[in-house]
């Protein structure tokens, strides 16, 4: 999708974090200290991303997980503002989520710090996990 396009369908906050590669202000994300039961998917596109079972609390001001569903995300070296991450982006779309880093808990020791405005949440129906 061109950029105009996503422009249209993203709100300006969200582009900017999804297609800009932008970061939102830490702890103040509506899915920070968030704990339903369900799916976390791409804001962009609707990809499942994470299973709500996968977050943790790492008080680093950002929805964190240890894993993402397999095939949903691809990692791409990020060398900028002076520092070397992992970036974190939806495979279907190639939005923007956040980064990877490796002091996440057992069992993968990774923590995927993702953007709140780079997520919505699907709840599981009443009675499932």
């Amino acid at each position: 999708m061109k950029a105009d396009k996503w422009k249209k369908k993203l709100s300006p906050e969200k582009y900017h974090i999804l297609r800009e590669k932008g970061t939102e202000a830490p702890f103040f994300g509506k899915y920070v200290m968030f704990n339903k039961e369900g799916k976390y998917m791409c804001a962009a596109c609707g990809n499942e991303l994470f299973p709500s079972d996968t977050k943790f609390n790492s008080l680093c001001g950002w929805p964190s997980f240890y894993e993402a569903k397999k095939g949903a995300v691809k990692l791409k070296e990020d060398d900028s503002h002076g520092m070397r991450r992992t970036e974190v982006l939806c495979k279907k779309c190639g939005s923007h989520l956040g980064h990877v880093f490796d002091d996440g808990p057992k069992p993968t020791g990774k923590r995927f710090c993702i953007n709140s405005l780079a997520l919505d949440f699907k709840e599981n129906a009443k009675g499932k996990k």
